[in-house]
């Protein structure tokens, strides 16, 4: 094959590797955006070039073989060397521009990240946000995603991360719910309430508490087993349900901080603070990079701005 042919085929190459990067054809040609169908055809065209097979392809996954293993490894570094280089070369143009794909919480991007992304995207009109909402912890680096906001106890240690603010955890409910029921004025009361739970392992629901207002030295924890008409693996589902006065609900705060600055829920056991279920902090991760884009950069200083004063109730 002479220098020509393989010019001809600079992109398959490269396609090729965001194939191993995404893992699937599916996701590879949604990070390229170009249909599945051409994403397999400049596959297939670059096996018949080299002549021997790439990919292993099985109704559930691929698998790529010693040939495509050794491909992608020998040019994976000179494609981000040409990402690198690219970049730095349009942002000489001093306007911050290109793609940013973000994972984050599905009830925190619907609650907090989205209506606050609007003024990002004026002041920079020429960078577009690839936003995916799943609680799933993706993996960003072999998922391709420029960043990861994660609300989690510690950053990982494995990716640049900055701390945006610490959360914290609240017991709500409505006022119709408790004129109904009462009041509880201690966490051991919940357990004669309808309470709406984020399910574990065990299918049941457990909350912990410890006193605000007492020496850590001398704090004891209360464990309570709660039960009721929903649990959900989704904060936001929980609340919906509590302000159809289906029960009392521990949320997080960025899920809890409408209803409760509208007067839809109320807090409760304002003396005790819940522990163990949500986490403490928020994070925005990215991967190692020698380079990191002029928008990715703005888009970090802006996330950090935005959040760092927290979910005031």
């Amino acid at each position: 094959m002479d220098t020509h042919d393989i010019e001809n085929l600079w992109i398959h190459l490269r396609w090729l590797t965001v194939l191993a990067e995404q893992g699937s054809y599916t996701a590879a040609a949604a990070r390229l955006n170009v249909s599945k169908a051409t994403m397999s055809q400049r596959i297939a065209e670059l096996e018949r070039a080299a002549g021997v097979p790439l990919v292993k392809r099985t109704t559930r996954s691929i698998e790529f073989t010693e040939a495509g293993l050794r491909l992608v490894e020998s040019t994976r570094s000179q494609y981000e060397q040409i990402a690198t280089g690219f970049s730095t070369v349009r942002e000489m143009a001093g306007v911050a521009r290109g793609l940013i794909r973000v994972t984050a919480p599905v009830s925190l991007a619907r609650q907090q990240l989205i209506p606050n992304l609007s003024a990002f995207l004026r002041a920079n009109p020429e960078i577009k946000v690839q936003l995916d909402m799943s609680d799933r912890l993706a993996s960003i680096s072999t998922e391709g995603y420029d960043l990861a906001i994660r609300h989690s106890e510690h950053a990982p240690e494995t990716h640049v991360a900055w701390k945006l603010c610490d959360t914290h955890s609240v017991i709500v409910a409505t006022r119709a719910y408790l004129e109904r029921r009462g009041r509880p004025l201690h966490p051991s009361e919940l357990e004669a309430h309808d309470c709406l739970f984020y399910p574990r392992a065990t299918g049941r629901g457990v909350w912990t508490f410890e006193p605000k207002h007492e020496p850590k030295a001398a704090q004891k924890n209360i464990v309570v087993t709660v039960d009721g008409c929903l649990s959900a693996n989704n904060s936001e589902a929980l609340r919906d349900a509590a302000l159809d006065d289906l029960g009392i609900a521990l949320l997080p705060d960025f899920t809890a901080q409408r209803a409760v600055r509208d007067g839809q829920l109320e807090v409760i056991l304002d003396g005790w603070r819940p522990v163990g279920t949500f986490a403490n902090q928020l994070h925005v991760i990215r991967p190692y990079a020698p380079h990191v884009s002029r928008a990715v950069s703005l888009f970090i200083a802006y996330l950090r701005d935005t959040f760092e004063k927290g979910f005031a109730l």
